[in-house]
């Protein structure tokens, strides 16, 4: 087994795996198997389970079950785009500051610290207020917010590679400074960039769950497990399952991150060790 695979081996590591795996097979082809279409109104809103909605109906009288297949896409593809989009952006502030020695150091990093002092909702808030909701401010918003965490994190590490002396080597031969940097510090700062991805992916999952949630993400009547929970509260005490469905499965993909994202810091930091 590959050591970066190593993570696999351990029991929280394992436990992870199959409890993300679950959850993503249930979210790409939850909609293959759903038995209505998510925005079909078939009876009376709050209607408890029963043999033909065994989760019930929600506040409009749509099958809770349903909606529920349907709604793990959107958590996960907006969570893998916007932690995609924080480390394109993150990665490339970090590395130019670390790697320069002039200017663009001090500059780059003074701009990401005022960044990383703004509360992530209140951004938001400012941000929808100026540009308006649609999946390309939500995705947007939430890599904004990631990134300065990232852009600090390889800053550091880009830092203490680029005075190293195979580094000083390849300037020495005369490589041009993107050269050495995609070809000498990057791949040497990819450890502790793995350690944290899965953070970073948590992160982004509760963020994009808490825009949805209060309505400054996705719109009704998309099929998503936070806006189910926001838009189900009236009917608590009639359907229950209506929310506590979407929200266990954000606790579950939360709880499973956590878990392969430990897994594989502890393997990486063994594996540097040893």
């Amino acid at each position: 087994m590959s050591r970066r695979l190593r993570f696999a081996r351990t029991t929280t590591g394992a436990v992870g795996l199959v409890l993300l795996s679950a959850i993503v097979l249930l979210a790409l082809f939850g909609p293959f198997v759903a038995p209505h279409a998510p925005a079909e109104s078939l009876g009376r809103p709050g209607a408890g389970p029963s043999g033909a909605y065994p989760l019930g109906l929600d506040f409009l009288g749509r099958d809770v079950l349903s909606r529920a297949l349907w709604g793990g896409r959107s958590v996960l593809g907006l969570a893998i785009a916007a932690t995609a989009v924080s480390y394109a952006l993150g990665l490339a502030v970090g590395l130019t500051a670390g790697y320069s020695r002039g200017f663009a150091d001090p500059a780059l990093m003074r701009t990401v610290d005022v960044i990383r002092a703004f509360p992530p909702l209140l951004f938001f808030l400012i941000l929808v207020t100026g540009v308006g909701t649609s999946v390309l401010v939500l995705v947007v918003g939430v890599a904004v917010v990631q990134s300065p965490g990232i852009a600090r994190l390889a800053h550091t590490a880009t830092k203490e590679v680029s005075y190293r002396g195979y580094v000083e080597a390849a300037v020495a031969r005369g490589e041009h400074g993107v050269a050495v940097v995609r070809r000498e510090v990057l791949p040497n700062i990819m450890s502790p960039l793995i350690a944290d991805a899965g953070l970073r992916f948590t992160f982004s999952i509760l963020l994009v769950a808490a825009v949805n949630f209060l309505g400054l993400g996705l719109r009704p009547p998309a099929a998503d497990w936070a806006l189910m929970i926001s838009e189900n509260r009236q009917i608590i005490t009639l359907n229950p399952w209506s929310i506590f469905v979407p929200a266990a499965l954000i606790a579950l993909l939360t709880i499973a991150m956590n878990l392969v994202g430990d897994s594989i810091a502890r393997s990486l930091g063994r594996s540097e060790t040893s």
